[in-house]
């Protein structure tokens, strides 16, 4: 009886023992799968390195941007104002901003009786979201460029060479079609009744909206004046935009006469303008 019972046993105990060994066998050819496929898709990844981030991470106050002697060289102030009065126009009159690291401003207005000049100065600072596609470089690179073609001037490059005003060494451009200002070449402005006698001063050559070389990173002036009759006073409004890094500044200064006729000099207002731009490109620089 215990010889047919062993007999019996043996056997359910070689089956038992069996199928133990093939399921741990199958269970250990699937984790070997599972853990080489891991590994493969591991090597196959591939990790994208950010742009670095952009120079500048905070903004100067552009109220304290300029220094008081250039100020006052731009804005004559009335020789009725009180030594307070005068130190109120200088200190300028901050923008309203709700990111004082992203965007600020100032402004500033002064007052005679021949003229209101205004000048206004803005910085904003450019930060790419995703700096795995474009750096904060890249980003402050199409605002200027978005600015750029706004003011209808041509994009810097082979394709722009040669034409007037647009790239870099050109002769200045022509004189704006509202401009009443003569060309030397071509003498006074259909706007004016008689030519210039004999020893009359001509007015300087319009220079004109352009590309600038030689500000910050790149940088172009956008001028322009007022539309009015021959007989009224023009404003004259230059603007000039340069970016240096991923801090796009704009300088805009205005001059606005009284009296009628009078229009206010392109040369000398834009170098004004590109002096303090100038300044302001050092500042950022130190």
């Amino acid at each position: 009886m215990q010889r047919k019972a062993v007999r019996r046993i043996l056997p359910g105990i070689a089956m038992l023992t069996a199928l133990v060994a093939g399921a741990s066998g199958l269970t250990g050819c699937t984790s070997g799968s599972g853990g080489g496929s891991d590994s493969d898709s591991k090597a196959g990844d591939s990790t994208t390195v950010p742009a670095p981030p952009g120079k500048y991470r905070s903004l100067p106050s552009p109220c304290k941007a300029a220094d008081g002697k250039r100020l006052k060289a731009m804005l004559p102030a009335a020789a009725t104002l009180t030594e307070e009065q005068r130190v109120q126009l200088y200190a300028g009159t901050a923008d309203t901003s709700y990111d004082g690291d992203r965007h600020v401003g100032c402004r500033w207005t002064a007052q005679t009786p021949e003229e209101t000049r205004l000048l206004s100065v803005g910085f904003e600072r450019v930060v790419s979201y995703d700096r795995s596609t474009a750096s904060d470089d890249d980003k402050a690179r199409q605002v200027y460029v978005r600015r750029l073609t706004d003011a209808h001037l041509p994009f810097p490059g082979p394709a722009a060479t040669g034409s007037p005003g647009a790239a870099p060494g050109t002769a200045p451009a022509a004189a704006p079609a509202t401009s009443p200002a003569a060309n030397p070449a071509t003498g006074p402005s259909a706007g004016s009744s008689t030519a210039p006698g004999p020893g009359a001063s001509v007015p300087p050559p319009e220079l004109g909206s352009r590309v600038l070389e030689g500000l910050g990173t790149e940088a172009f002036v956008d001028d322009k004046l007022s539309a009015a009759g021959a007989s009224a006073a023009q404003a004259r409004t230059v603007r000039i935009v340069f970016r240096t890094s991923n801090v796009i500044v704009t300088v805009e200064y205005s001059v606005q006469p009284s009296l009628p006729g009078t229009v206010p000099s392109s040369s000398e207002t834009q170098d004004k303008a590109r002096q303090l731009a100038q300044a302001l490109v050092e500042r950022f620089n130190d």
